[in-house]
């Protein structure tokens, strides 16, 4: 069974097979994380990302990592969750985690590392994001070696160490 960690840092540093990038429907880079991506990664990423005509919320494309540490990018569109009803931005990030590991596994990667998808300025609550990403993780562990969930800031790292103590790293 695989591991799964919590750690709070910037994922544009980890050295693994993937990780994922929480982009916007354009796939052409953006603010907050994906903008972090895309810059870290180089213009070739954007390059690429541009053959792939963009990418629908809930669904998720694979790139090269280029000068990342990452070998993959897996790009996923979070739901904005003010424009759905709570069940269906549910639906459509549980979904977001789903494809990636999907792709993921049909890739042959083992370790992979996941952003908070649509927690920042798509407003999907804190809390019910990092439950929904860790539980949806668990239902994979037997797939991968290592999985975790890279937190930014203190306020979501505080949430998981209350919640999810056991898989935090420091």
């Amino acid at each position: 069974m695989g591991k799964i960690k919590i750690i709070k840092g910037d994922i544009t540093t980890l050295d693994c097979d993937a990780i994922v990038n929480a982009a916007n429907s354009s796939l052409l880079g953006g603010g907050g994380v994906d903008g972090a991506i895309h810059w870290a990664a180089g213009p070739e990423l954007l390059a690429e990302c541009r053959t792939l005509h963009g990418c629908r919320t809930g669904e998720a494309k694979i790139t090269k990592g280029y000068k990342l540490p990452a070998k993959f990018v897996i790009h996923t569109v979070g739901p904005v969750y003010f424009e759905h009803k709570p069940a269906e931005a549910e639906a459509l990030l549980t979904s977001c985690y789903e494809n990636s590991l999907t792709l993921a596994k049909e890739n042959g990667l083992k370790t992979i590392a996941f952003p908070l998808i649509s927690a920042g300025v798509y407003g999907y609550p804190q809390r019910d994001a990092i439950k929904l990403a860790v539980e949806t993780m668990k239902l994979h562990q037997d797939d991968f070696d290592e999985m975790t969930l890279v937190l930014f800031g203190e306020r979501e790292f505080g949430f998981a160490k209350e919640e999810y103590s056991e898989f935090i790293q420091e």
